[in-house]
């Protein structure tokens, strides 16, 4: 999936605690779209295993819940809403593509997130053929409509800011890798470490 589509998950999830707490609506709100987001940072480490915990995941987002009941404050809701959104972030993952450039011409990989508790790769269900898919663009569409509907403000124009980056990442992903191959010549060689290797063959 898009890292859009992942905020906007993560905006999703936090809905009912900003509209049930709405005190605490903007730091749910926030910690939604970050948690949502934060696990694709491992791109600069190894991608989809560092920072992407399908199982530990949902074991913190049930604690954090816990807390949260016993103590609505902004900090455990956040807590909650973050770990749970980095967690349907894994699942995301899992029902799109693995890892791989262009996955629409190569064969298919069968690594999608890393299970630590297995020690296993899981493998991906391509339900979402590929990030920046018709699919992808659909699914983050259908899920920003009760977002613009009940959020306004900053907040909606967030939203439409990230469907708009969808849209237009959705039309031009095919030739984005090629853009990437071209464009990585010109970085420092002290920022060439964090580009992933597929990029750095000539």
């Amino acid at each position: 999936m898009m890292v859009t589509t992942h905020a906007l998950v993560g905006l999703f999830v936090a809905l009912p605690v900003a509209i049930l707490v709405p005190e605490h609506g903007p730091t749910a709100l926030a910690a939604g779209a970050l948690g949502g987001v934060v696990p694709d940072l491992d791109v600069f480490a190894e991608h989809r295993r560092t920072l992407h915990h399908p199982v530990y995941g949902f074991a913190a987002a049930v604690v954090a819940l816990a807390a949260a009941v016993t103590a609505p404050t902004a900090l455990t809701l956040g807590a909650f809403v973050f770990s749970l959104a980095a967690a349907l972030h894994c699942v995301g993952d899992v029902v799109s593509c693995g890892l791989g450039a262009r996955p629409w011409d190569n064969p298919p990989s069968d690594r999608a997130v890393y299970d630590h508790v297995r020690g296993t790769w899981v493998p991906p269900r391509r339900w979402i053929p590929y990030d920046g898919s018709p699919a992808d663009l659909g699914f983050a569409a259908v899920i920003s409509l009760p977002l613009v509907l009940v959020l306004d403000g900053a907040w909606e124009l967030l939203i439409v800011s990230l469907l708009a980056v969808s849209i237009g990442y959705t039309v031009s992903r095919k030739r984005l890798e090629d853009v990437a191959k071209w464009g990585v010549r010109f970085l420092p060689p002290s920022a060439r470490r964090y580009v992933p290797e597929r990029y750095l063959v000539r």
